[in-house]
């Protein structure tokens, strides 16, 4: 048996309602990292339009991705480099695979916002070759790829949880630290109970945030101030950066 699946489910015009509520079904649990969903949780209105025929499988998508679920869970509670491998996961069926990939993808967080980082999985070529408009995203992981490095299947697998992993359990980045010096990590599998062991947090490496903007404590100066924070407190830092009308101009790892 695989340990990532690699099976996609397709919604069909000739679906049943039967297959619907399947496709609904598997995008919540591969979309929110394998929730328990109640039904005060359900985008009731999303729902309505996929199985009225009025959208597709990957604009259902698009909204789960945006909905105060997702958001909540992995961009307000994760570390930044959490939340943009949990994207990759989640969207894309695969982990990050270097650190431009990374680094890319906490810029457009940083200038352009949640709803346009969101967007930059969703409407990509990647995506649109790997699950067009009607197929939900899964994993790709279980089985090496034409074109693809090896270190990706390694690092796949390693965010993988098993068939009852949450991915909501773990706030802190699980590939930054091989990721940043762009060097292999040893696969782990899921243990017997279905969830991969807490590892070290590597996001309590030290990280140099560069703004342009006023001070904390003196809002009509305007100049360029440093900080330096744990990954783990990044994004308390950052919103506090935003609130106070600075302009991050880079994130740099220093330690």
């Amino acid at each position: 048996m695989s340990v990532v699946l690699d099976a996609p489910v397709e919604l069909w015009s000739a679906s049943s309602s039967d297959d619907t509520q399947a496709v609904i079904r598997a995008v919540y649990k591969q979309v929110l990292g394998n929730p328990h969903v109640m039904e005060s949780e359900r985008l009731t209105v999303p729902e309505s339009q996929l199985c009225d025929g009025a959208t597709t499988v990957r604009e259902f998508v698009r909204a789960v991705a945006k909905s105060d679920f997702y958001r909540s869970r992995y961009f307000e509670s994760c570390a930044p480099y959490r939340f943009v491998e949990l994207n990759f996961k989640h969207l894309l069926g695969r982990a990050p695979l270097d650190q431009a990939e990374l680094s890319e993808h906490i810029r457009i967080c940083i200038e352009k916002g949640y709803d346009a980082e969101i967007d930059s999985y969703l409407d990509s070529q990647e995506y649109e070759d790997k699950f067009g408009e009607n197929t939900v995203p899964y994993y790709q992981g279980a089985k090496s790829q034409l074109g693809q490095k090896q270190v990706g299947y390694n690092r796949t697998l390693s965010l993988y949880q098993g068939y009852a992993g949450v991915d909501s359990a773990f706030t802190a980045s699980r590939l930054v630290e091989f990721v940043a010096g762009n060097s292999g990590n040893k696969i782990t599998l899921p243990s017997t109970g279905g969830r991969i062991s807490a590892a070290k947090d590597a996001t309590e490496k030290m990280f140099k945030i560069v703004v342009k903007g006023a001070k904390f404590d003196s809002p009509r100066r305007v100049s360029n101030t440093e900080y330096l924070v744990s990954g783990g407190k990044m994004t308390p830092q950052i919103q506090r950066i935003h609130r106070a009308g600075g302009k991050i101009v880079s994130i740099t790892e220093v330690a």
